[in-house]
């Protein structure tokens, strides 16, 4: 399609929920999409994100803190009626994290129109889940959006109930990277009845959908990462952990990252995993911090 020369050009657009977790801490701005446009917009790559919030308080304040963390938001529409979502959080004793993701929310509602149907279409990369895909709406927008795509970068983000095995196949299908945890991972692999072993599960959704580029995540395990059939795989950090929410969204916006500097593979996935790590000793999903504490973890470690 033609682009509108009042569109500037974004490497990266992310799509998807944008709302408020209510942590026992304290509400913090989130949605895996959003967290993943954060991180981007940190490491210096200038994304956009597609979403809706709601005619109300929360959304207004969502968007001023979107703006003051240097987010855009000029394609996070607003609806007069439905409003701004919410997710209830509780932590665990191990850190991990356990979501009630509320309707009615106005992410729910995205619409396809001129701007973001371009905007998708000049990007590089395309990132969405399976979240945004629990109503109707949104559904429909997304798919319109994935004939646009260039790669296309499937953040799967399994949310039970809002999914079910013919919507991730469809989504598997349009892959291009595609980016899941263990949990994830050992669900999917149920549905073909795979063998216990992580590497040849991988494969398997490598080869039955087509996928160049699938990265697991592993918490304080480290991550694999299967590009264009070769496997590298790395440890991880260990720090002092807060809290893990949003840490998969850094570690996928790490990878986006360095793939569009064509970097080398065990390069990724060694940055990816230092700035997931760094992430875990914050607060929160999209914490104030500097990318060159990242490279300190590193060096600290290593010595």
């Amino acid at each position: 399609m033609q682009i509108p020369p009042s569109i500037p050009r974004h490497p990266v657009v992310c799509f998807g929920e944008v709302l408020w977790d209510l942590l026992p801490s304290g509400p913090q701005p989130g949605g895996a999409p959003m967290n993943v446009a954060y991180h981007l917009h940190k490491l210096g790559r200038h994304p956009a994100m597609i979403s809706r919030t709601g005619n109300d308080e929360r959304g207004r304040r969502l968007l001023e803190i979107l703006q003051n963390k240097g987010v855009s938001t000029g394609y996070i529409q607003e609806d007069e009626t439905v409003p701004t979502g919410i997710v209830n959080a509780q932590q665990h004793a191990n850190g991990d994290m356990s979501y009630e993701i509320v309707a009615p929310a106005a992410w729910d509602h995205i619409a396809a129109d001129e701007g973001n149907l371009a905007v998708v279409a000049q990007a590089e990369y395309f990132v969405f889940g399976s979240l945004a895909c629990r109503h109707p709406a949104s559904r429909e927008t997304l798919f319109r959006l994935l004939e646009k795509a260039r790669r296309k970068v499937l953040d799967i983000n399994l949310r039970a109930p809002h999914f079910d095995r013919p919507l991730i196949e469809s989504l598997l299908q349009q892959a291009d990277v595609l980016k899941l945890n263990t949990d994830e991972l050992e669900l999917v692999s149920g549905w073909y009845s795979l063998p216990a072993v992580t590497e040849a599960r991988i494969a398997y959704l490598r080869e039955r959908f087509s996928i160049p580029t699938v990265v697991l995540t592993r918490g304080a395990e480290g991550a694999i990462l299967d590009m264009n059939g070769e496997t590298y795989s790395h440890p991880g950090y260990k720090t002092a952990v807060v809290d893990t929410v949003g840490s998969g969204d850094a570690f996928l916006a790490a990878t986006i990252s360095m793939m569009l500097d064509n970097a080398a593979p065990a390069d990724m996935l060694d940055f990816a995993n230092r700035l997931a790590a760094t992430i875990t000793t914050y607060k929160g999903a999209c914490p104030d911090y500097d990318i060159k504490e990242a490279e300190s973890l590193k060096r600290i470690i290593h010595t």
